[in-house]
């Protein structure tokens, strides 16, 4: 999996320049938040950062959300790296400021699950922090208190994620970049899209959430239960929304197309799933215009007839076997007294790469 961030002094050097001086260039994105360190980002403050006017403007009002919207940035891009690890595009980041690049505006699939994803990770770690009190615009959602099912033996408490006030935050900061994004699209179209994926992501947070109860009782018994909303874990969501992306709906572009009217009326699309334009490319070989890496070098599994196996992910072009020594621990004893003795052992195992 290739990651690339601001691991490099001199890259980091170069970045922070490029944002202290121009921070909408390069088509910089809030997204940079998740490639970046926490220190970074409170040394150049809401003025400086990779934000659109109305973003730095709501960075201003809320300061204390900053910390959130990193975290949330960040769950997202790990979230996106997991799902798509053994796919031909696999999430991968660069030093650019909109850190997705050509990504980021291609319209394609891959574009509505960033878009999903990001949106879904914001909402994600406002909320936390609200339920956990680290803020004081929120807290628990209490507008199920006191509710709930006497005959049953159970009533609504404890904490509730409050993800109205988490989705209200998404909207209003995600949307608000989105209006100011310049694309080659002629801007109406891409817009809506992004924006319609968006919100399928905040929306995917509603569907995962479970209820969870406590019991109470006399010697363990269950006379009553406490019950309240949260939130999936976003490895859940982020499943979700793999699941939202392999049925993604492909529309037209409303400047172009030339459909007729009734193949308009028989395309129906739910606000829960994914939309897209353009058609993706193959991700096989290298395209620095499009950033994309390509597939020479990773990791293959010559066994596996999914997506991670050699056939699909060298794209045909074969691969290469490596002999590589691991070397472990094993065998591990506690000894009297104090401490855990183990030996070392090896094994010689196949590792395959694409060609």
């Amino acid at each position: 999996m290739e990651r690339r961030s601001c691991g490099v002094r001199h890259v980091c050097t170069v970045t922070l320049l490029l944002i202290s001086v121009c921070p909408l260039c390069c088509r910089a994105s809030w997204m940079w938040l998740g490639v970046t360190s926490a220190g970074v980002s409170e040394q150049l403050g809401c003025a400086n950062l990779p934000l659109s006017h109305r973003q730095r403007e709501l960075c201003r009002k809320k300061p204390f959300l900053l910390p959130s919207i990193q975290n949330g940035a960040r769950l997202a891009i790990a979230e996106c790296q997991s799902q798509f690890r053994n796919e031909r595009w696999n999430c991968s980041t660069s030093e650019d400021p909109s850190v997705f690049g050509y990504q980021l505006t291609s319209g394609t699939k891959e574009t509505a699950f960033i878009y999903a994803v990001m949106a879904a990770g914001l909402v994600h770690a406002v909320t936390r922090s609200c339920s956990l009190g680290n803020l004081t615009e929120c807290g628990c959602d209490a507008r199920l208190q006191g509710g709930g099912s006497s005959a049953e033996g159970w009533h609504w408490g404890g904490c509730s994620d409050h993800i109205q006030y988490g989705t209200w935050f998404s909207r209003r900061f995600i949307d608000s970049a989105v209006k100011n994004m310049s694309t080659t699209r002629g801007g109406y179209t891409l817009l809506t899209m992004n924006q319609h994926n968006s919100e399928a992501g905040r929306q995917a947070i509603d569907r995962t959430m479970s209820t969870d109860c406590r019991c109470h009782g006399v010697s363990g018994s269950c006379a009553v239960k406490t019950c309240w909303r949260t939130m999936a874990a976003f490895e859940r969501v982020g499943v979700y929304l793999k699941e939202r992306y392999e049925h993604s709906v492909q529309v037209s572009d409303r400047s172009r197309r030339k459909t007729r009217k009734k193949d308009q009326r028989r395309l129906h699309v739910d606000k829960h799933q994914l939309i897209f334009f353009n058609k993706s490319p193959n991700y096989c070989l290298e395209d620095r215009r499009r950033g994309v890496a390509g597939t020479r070098g990773r990791r293959c599994n010559r066994t596996s007839t999914g997506p991670d196996g050699c056939n699909l992910l060298c794209c045909g072009r074969g691969y290469n076997t490596h002999v590589v020594r691991d070397v472990q621990h094993c065998e591990c004893k506690f000894v009297w007294c104090c401490f855990v003795h183990c030996r070392r052992c090896e094994s010689m195992n196949d590792m395959h790469t694409c060609k």
